[in-house]
């Protein structure tokens, strides 16, 4: 059982802030003080990433419970490594501010890490405050083991893991998708993943995010930020043993298959999305591989390779998108 001291909390919160409503915060902040840790074993950080105004008049309540970091606007990234770098827990859980977390479910992602039982966490996450009585858990497995036979989540704030897993890994800053860039290389690392279907994390959709953003401009810039991060995994799974390798890959081509399903949705434009496959092919990342990692996959692989199987998708995917 892990047994913690006040000069090292069971968990650090790291929670990037920027131009959200204070209430969002507060709420956030709550949801983590409402978990059964004792002060000594929580360390909840704030980055405020140069918001217009800073929300401290709002946190004087929390001013024993919080640190409160205030720097130049520097995007995401740049503010979860700064939390990065002040956290001292055990392990690091990252939470954007405009969602909570589920005290119930993330209870028990908590007794998993207080038994030593894992290095990360894999919950799931939730639009509703709904909650099972109970959960189920797989047996530990190595990160690698894991992306080998499973899709991966990209977002970094679905999983709770022990600090000392990330070595030198940081966010890379100034890009879009960040998260799946960082994400599958953090689990790679790991010894010790144990999944659970607890519902710990609720998502809150808001209007006007970077992913509900429908501007043009960045549209075009997450696409491109989208196809580097997938090259950059591509040019790092070169470079792994041959396990890791072939963990690696598999997320790439997961994602090669998610960013092209993502331009037929968004752009129903059959000639740029003839020259982003031009691009991918160019890095050796089209056509897809010819594996059958799942049902989605495989077909989406194969109707991919042919003129025909493109404007079956270009025809259909958007209807089905739509009907959801």
């Amino acid at each position: 059982m892990i047994h913690t001291t006040p000069q090292t909390p069971l968990v650090s919160f790291i929670l990037p802030y920027y131009n959200l409503p204070p209430s969002m915060l507060c709420e956030c902040i709550e949801s983590i003080l409402s978990l059964s840790l004792r002060p000594f074993e929580r360390e909840i950080i704030v980055v405020d990433d140069g918001s217009d105004k800073s929300p401290i008049e709002h946190l004087q309540k929390y001013e024993a419970d919080i640190i409160y970091i205030r720097q130049h606007n520097g995007g995401l990234s740049m503010a979860r490594n700064s939390g990065i770098r002040m956290a001292q827990g055990t392990f690091l859980q990252f939470v954007d501010t405009d969602d909570l977390l589920v005290r119930s479910a993330y209870e028990h992602c908590l007794d998993i890490i207080r038994y030593g039982k894992a290095d990360m966490i894999l919950f799931d996450m939730t639009e509703t405050p709904d909650t099972p009585a109970a959960y189920h858990d797989s047996e530990p497995v190595t990160g690698t083991d894991f992306m080998r036979q499973n899709n991966l989540r990209g977002t970094a704030c679905g999983y709770l893991f022990r600090r000392s897993v990330l070595g030198e890994l940081r966010f890379a800053a100034g890009i879009y998708h960040e998260d799946e860039e960082f994400t599958p290389q953090l689990v790679i690392r790991a010894e010790r993943v144990c999944v659970t279907d607890a519902k710990a994390y609720r998502y809150r959709k808001r209007p006007g995010s970077i992913i509900t953003s429908t501007n043009v401009r960045h549209r075009l810039k997450r696409y491109n930020d989208f196809k580097a991060v997938i090259i950059r995994l591509a040019e790092l799974a070169d470079t792994l043993p041959t396990s890791d390798r072939v963990a690696l890959q598999r997320r790439v081509a997961q994602l090669t298959m998610d960013y092209i399903y993502k331009i037929i949705i968004e752009t129903r434009n059959r000639h740029f999305l003839d020259r982003k496959l031009s691009e991918l092919s160019r890095n050796g990342l089209f056509p897809l591989p010819d594996k059958n990692y799942t049902t989605k996959y495989t077909w989406f692989s194969r109707l991919t390779n042919s003129s025909m199987g493109l404007s079956l998708l270009m025809n259909t995917l958007p209807l089905m998108k739509r009907e959801r």
